[in-house]
């Protein structure tokens, strides 16, 4: 990775980003859990085909963006503050999966800025109390990935294997070995990203589908295929955004 893929946010800290570039409308998309940028890359062919301007930026933990405190609604505001760095108004805001509170407190909390929504495969928002298996559990799993392996084609196995196979299949047709193993260590290697992630899911969210003013298109979660949804619906969901 280069600078070119970081942003320097007001206060200071860094946020790792991708923009696929082109002077279309946009589309900001909050990645889900484990995930980062590289989600919104499986839709850069779409992103072309259709003119969107697709953009991304990692959450505090994910990659290259610093840690933070964050929750919500700071990383609504970071996104916002992201697109002024990038020379972006007005966009629609679209999540996959962890990533809807994140995109629901964005549209909520700047209105001006975001004029529709969309929501892939959403959880519900079942506030609870950690019961402390998350981190365990989670650290258990990394280590059977074990993301510092420098063989990619491996990784990548380990990773696909882990995933539902309808999932499985259509991410391994759309990116390549080394792709794969980049997504996974840019969001593994790292445990505060997820670990935020987990914490701000079980608590209740800074913002729900009451506080959003503009269109919101949501697509439903299919346990069974559940990435699949976005890798699947690519160029309808952008069709669906921009018109």
């Amino acid at each position: 990775m280069t600078a070119s893929d970081l942003l320097r946010l007001p206060d200071g800290r860094s946020a790792q980003f991708w923009d696929s570039g082109g002077d279309g409308p946009v589309v900001l998309f909050f990645h889900g859990c484990p995930d980062t940028r590289h989600a919104a890359m499986t839709g850069a062919d779409a992103a072309a085909r259709t003119g969107a301007r697709l953009v991304a930026v990692n959450r505090p933990g994910y990659g290259r963006s610093d840690r933070h405190a964050s929750s919500h609604a700071t990383v609504a505001d970071d996104a916002v503050a992201a697109a002024d760095l990038l020379g972006i108004g007005r966009f629609a805001a679209l999540s996959m999966s962890v990533g809807a509170p994140y995109a629901l407190a964005c549209a909520a909390r700047h209105p001006d800025r975001v004029r529709t929504l969309g929501l892939v495969a959403p959880p519900e928002e079942r506030p609870r109390e950690d019961d402390g298996r998350v981190r365990p559990e989670f650290e258990a799993w990394v280590a059977r990935l074990d993301p510092a392996d420098p063989d990619d084609a491996a990784l990548a196995a380990r990773f696909l294997a882990e995933l539902p196979p309808t999932d499985a299949a259509l991410l391994a047709s759309r990116r390549t070995p080394e792709q794969v193993a980049a997504s996974v260590r840019e969001a593994l290697t790292d445990h505060d990203g997820y670990l935020r992630d987990a914490a701000l899911l079980f608590r209740p969210w800074d913002a729900t589908l009451a506080d959003v003013r503009c269109p919101v298109h949501t697509w439903p979660n299919d346990p069974a295929a559940h990435f699949s949804t976005l890798l699947a619906g690519w160029d309808q969901i952008l069709r669906t955004l921009l018109d």
